[in-house]
């Protein structure tokens, strides 16, 4: 067969005739050309450009060819290797790249090859790993022309030397396979679908968002009264100007809440990137409830067409179409995400999460609340950061009132890149933004009951209390007098967000307003109580909670702070270990404990008293075997897992609209739409209660089967309007992430 009659794709026009088809030299060629631009910001567009020209050379043999003309029209995944009926093209352009670049080079292009639709592969266990598949698997029926043309074309010498006992060759792996799926993307989009392939790009360049930010600044702040708060946050904004003058690399920004550091970290984020050439920036959030707040001041001052959200919680009627495209890749100059998305996305082997990363390259991403980076999986987070510093030219901004102990010291394999701290004078700055006065137990030896807080709260018309678990959170909120507010991730998202709302306006009003919530509240929630009390916790969460307290500095006296022994301790594991940290702390002459200069400390000894920094032993799985250059990317990738999908289920609840989705769901099934609509109505539970609920029949299936099924809430019964999900033992630390 000749080349010029080989097909990559075919499609079905709507009046039922067929398009010419997609070439499948014309495809190569088309992407190689995409993937090499891609991958030229970290030295390496020779080595895409090659990887992609091989990516399909297995669809040149006779079977497939048939296999092709017998399709009718498009299907994303009609194509992706292992299910029913398709026939595997991606390991014999595997093992062409072998036999082709030789066992070195041609290895690691093999694992971009043969993962292009499935996934990137594990080296060894079983018949899906990329050894087993390169030994049972030719290349004789691949185009002899396809195979020339291959050849022509060499790498070259990779971009730098790898440490090989790093991650440094795994990440640079998955960043050529991201360069190539999306490549692969995009090609096929602008076959298959030209109009949607035209919608994409378009952004205004980092230097006129700047522009447009400044001037938008410039008006806040000669509209905004004139107050000490204020004068602050001008300053704080004046140090971050000053310091995006600095050249790239990690950045600390330690600034007290209510310090104006959101827009501030976008004034250093914009400047920062366009004095260095840099493509984007990325905002990456630990919780839902505070992403759509922070994305919704990014549109103010740069425009809703300028801000792409990317995260569980958006359904279809979110996105413009536009945005929906810029999601897949991130194509967009700022994107706000979520630190589950963007740190498992880091380790991800499906190309549809893949496909992000090679615009990570040269951006500036600013990680907000960063205290709460997951401490089992810090080794392979961090080694990751340094990485993508020193050879991808990413910035790293470390943004929060309560800075983390994240540098490389004896005993602690932590960041070797040196972190500059924006802010000029901390001291001053924490000082001149002390709004609240704590009080902290008079007997450490004695634990208040439920009942004498409960007592307590209920002396104050506005008063807000955390507490570390759900289980805990719903026993005081049955104490307290009648209309307090329960805020937990028992609650689904849309009902979390309607209440932080109603809180929002009677704090406002000064209406009276008792609030009993678990953590979520503490990280970024824009709330301001009068009186703040909070069960005995991490020194950072106590600073976290102190930060809803007096946030705006209007009362006349300082606010009240509260900490307590409660009869229940925290959860078991790392929140014990830093509640256990900050009572040693507080009984051995730490009289402050918002003292900012202490929180380093705290951060040592919780970092050291951890079980492990690399629970699932991350870093070994990638650091490839120097005998066979053996990665283990799918294991590392389901291992990677900040919310353990395994450890627990999703169950869709009859809330507000909720209840007609789920009917919806019943009657339409599974369309995609409809799922994203019901992600504001789910809520995650251990998989202990979700047998329980199962058993007892609060809960069924409503579509599917086995583990993936969807079950959704039988009955309003099980799903009360104040508390939300009726279980009968919470799960301890759900709500410290949501996706």
């Amino acid at each position: 067969m000749g080349r010029t009659k080989l097909i990559a794709h075919v499609k079905q026009l709507p009046d039922g005739s067929w398009a010419e088809p997609h070439w499948l030299e014309k495809h190569l060629e088309g992407t190689a050309e995409i993937a090499a631009e891609f991958a030229r910001a970290f030295g390496s567009g020779t080595w895409s450009h090659a990887l992609a020209l091989a990516h399909d050379a297995g669809k040149s043999p006779r079977k497939w060819q048939e296999y092709l003309c017998r399709k009718s029209g498009y299907d994303e995944e009609s194509h992706l290797e292992g299910k029913a009926g398709k026939i595997d093209h991606s390991s014999p352009g595997a093992k062409l790249a072998e036999e082709v670049f030789g066992k070195g080079v041609g290895r690691l292009m093999a694992y971009c090859i043969s993962g292009h639709h499935a996934g990137l592969p594990d080296w060894t266990g079983g018949q899906k790993a990329l050894s087993f598949r390169l030994s049972n698997t030719t290349t004789g029926e691949i185009s002899p022309e396809l195979k020339s043309m291959i050849s022509a074309v060499q790498p070259g010498n990779p971009p730098w030397r790898f440490a090989y006992n790093t991650l440094d060759l795994s990440l640079w792996l998955r960043m050529l396979f991201s360069c190539l799926v999306d490549a692969d993307f995009l090609d096929t989009e602008c076959y298959m679908d030209f109009d949607k392939a035209d919608l994409r790009g378009g952004y205004l360049p980092i230097g006129g968002l700047l522009d447009r930010f400044n001037s938008y600044m410039e008006q806040k702040i000669g509209n905004s009264e004139k107050s000490p708060v204020n004068d602050i946050r001008q300053a704080v904004l004046k140090d971050c100007r000053t310091a995006a003058n600095k050249a790239p690399g990690v950045f600390s920004l330690t600034v007290p809440t209510g310090g104006g550091k959101t827009l501030s970290s976008l004034a250093f984020a914009l400047q920062h990137a366009a004095l260095h050439g840099l493509g984007r920036i990325l905002y990456v959030i630990p919780y839902t409830s505070i992403i759509e707040q922070n994305a919704n001041v990014f549109r103010e001052a740069l425009g809703d067409e300028q801000v792409v959200e990317h995260h569980s919680n958006l359904d279809d009627e979110d996105f413009s179409k536009k945005s929906r495209l810029a999601a897949e890749n991130w194509d967009a100059p700022v994107i706000v995400t979520t630190s589950v998305q963007f740190f498992e996305s880091l380790f991800a082997s499906k190309p549809s999460r893949c496909r992000k990363l090679h615009n990570i390259v040269r951006s500036v991403v600013i990680l907000d609340e960063a205290q709460l980076m997951p401490v089992g999986f810090l080794a392979p987070i961090l080694q990751t950061m340094d990485l993508l510093v020193e050879h991808y030219g990413v910035t790293f901004v470390i943004s929060t009132a309560t800075q983390p102990a994240l540098a490389k010291r004896e005993g602690f394999e932590g960041l070797t890149q040196k972190v500059a701290e924006i802010i000029d004078d901390i001291p001053s700055l924490y000082q001149m933004l002390k709004r609240v006065r704590v009080e902290l137990p008079s007997d450490w030896q004695r634990a208040k009951s439920w009942e004498e807080i409960a007592d307590e709260l209920a002396k104050y018309d506005q008063v807000l209390c955390v507490v570390s678990d759900r289980k805990s959170c719903r026993e005081l909120h049955r104490l307290m007098v009648r209309g307090t507010v329960h805020l937990s991730a028992l609650m689904c998202g849309q009902h979390r967000s309607a209440v932080i709302t109603l809180i929002r306006e009677k704090l406002k009003k000064g209406d009276p307003v008792r609030v009993i919530s678990t953590q979520l509240v503490e990280a970024g929630v824009d709330v301001d109580f009068p009186v703040v009390y909070r069960a005995l916790a991490g020194l950072d969460s106590i600073a976290q909670a102190a930060g809803r307290c007096n946030r705006e500095g209007k009362m006349k006296e300082q606010g009240k702070v509260v900490v307590f022994r409660a009869i229940k301790k925290a959860p078991p594991g790392i929140l014990r270990k830093a509640a256990e940290t900050t009572e040693t702390m507080l009984k051995t002459g730490l009289d402050d404990p918002l003292d900012h200069s202490h929180f380093e400390t705290f951060f040592r000894e919780l970092y050291w008293k951890a079980n492990s920094l690399d629970e699932k032993k991350i870093v070994n799985l990638l650091k490839p075997d120097p005998h066979d250059c053996g990665i283990q990317f799918r294991k590392a990738a389901e291992d990677f897992k900040i919310i353990d999908d395994k450890a627990q289920r999703s169950i869709l609840v009859p809330y507000g609209k909720g209840q007609k989705l789920i009917g919806m769901l019943k009657s339409l099934g599974p369309e995609r739409w409809l799922l994203r609509k019901l992600q504001r109505y789910t809520v995650n539970v251990y998989m202990g209660d979700f047998f329980s609920l199962e058993k007892k029949g609060a809960i069924e299936c409503i579509c599917g089967g086995g583990d993936s099924g969807i079950y959704a809430v039988t009955n309003d019964l099980d799903y009360d309007p104040a508390l939300g999900l009726l279980v009968d033992d919470p799960p301890d630390n759900l709500d410290l992430f949501i996706q």
